[in-house]
């Protein structure tokens, strides 16, 4: 376990130190949201493409993992959206329940290179390419009620949903990807981790009145624990080993993503409460991922 730590760590260093950045440095907020649009709407996006589009994708020997990950996503939206059966406030679940089974896919993948390298993050980025549509779908249809631009065009206009689909159709068309294009979004996509990280950081925030302490509880718990232990059956069930078990796992136990804020402020859904559980489910995980990974 301290072994499997060490590797992990050194990722929550970088978000610790886009915390603390943000806090005690002259960064104003207006330059990290510059960065958090980078990220977002560029260079994690070259990223996904270009992993996706260069996988050598098995169907055979991936499509019990992709069916694994699909699996526990699905049956961590059913468990989010539980509190809605005792009165939850419609706006309130519809921003937090997506929060239970999104999952930060910078930490993914840089969690991914530091146990397994390259290999783990073409894997890495296959599962979680499968995974975006998915979450993006359900999250969106939740808070679309609430939203002003509706369910269509914000998934047309999502950068990763995007990119994800860019890059499997690529690889399905079986071209070669010129050397040119494939540098420079090799060269995109190394920065975009590091400064994802650094962004995860500057985000976390404590906002008052964002919702019961219980609604908290109750989604970082199904978001840390439950969903992991799913995954963990599944593995078990399958019989998977080494790094496809590894990974796996570690996509069912990511904390949610940061864009769960963007998304609820950009479809007028409660940005308090998202931005607790991002703060909340990413302190966390420093201490659960570490344990998940060396199980």
């Amino acid at each position: 376990m301290i072994a499997t730590a060490v590797l992990v760590l050194p990722n929550f260093v970088l978000i610790l130190m886009g915390l603390v950045l943000s806090r005690r440095f002259s960064y104003a907020r207006v330059f990290w949201e510059g960065l958090e649009k980078l990220v977002y709407y560029v260079l994690f996006p070259a990223l996904l493409l270009r992993s996706l589009a260069l996988a050598r994708i098995d169907l055979a020997a991936t499509g019990v993992l992709v069916a694994c990950a699909l699996g526990f996503t699905l049956a961590g939206f059913v468990l989010s959206l539980v509190p809605g059966l005792f009165g939850a406030d419609r706006r309130t679940l519809a921003t937090g329940s997506q929060c239970a089974y999104r999952f930060n896919t910078y930490i993914g993948l840089a969690v991914a290179g530091s146990l397994f390298g390259d290999a783990g993050v073409a894997l890495a980025a296959l599962l979680l390419g499968a995974m975006i549509p998915l979450v993006n779908v359900t999250a969106v249809a939740m808070l679309a009620a609430h939203g002003r631009r509706g369910l269509f065009l914000e998934l047309a206009s999502n950068p990763l949903l995007v990119s994800t689909l860019a890059g499997f159709a690529w690889n399905a068309s079986g071209l070669a990807m010129p050397g040119f294009i494939s540098q420079t979004l090799l060269l995109s996509g190394q920065a975009s981790l590091p400064a994802g990280l650094l962004c995860v950081g500057a985000a976390m925030r404590i906002a008052r009145g964002a919702g019961s302490a219980t609604l908290h509880g109750y989604w970082l718990s199904v978001k840390l624990v439950v969903v992991p232990c799913i995954a963990l059956a599944l593995i078990r069930a399958f019989d998977l080993q080494g790094m496809q078990a590894k990974i796996l796992l570690l996509c069912a136990a990511l904390p949610t993503a940061t864009n769960a804020y963007v998304l609820a402020v950009r479809m007028a859904g409660d940005g308090r409460v998202a931005a607790l559980q991002v703060t909340l489910g990413t302190l966390a995980s420093m201490a659960t991922l570490p344990i998940w990974m060396a199980v």
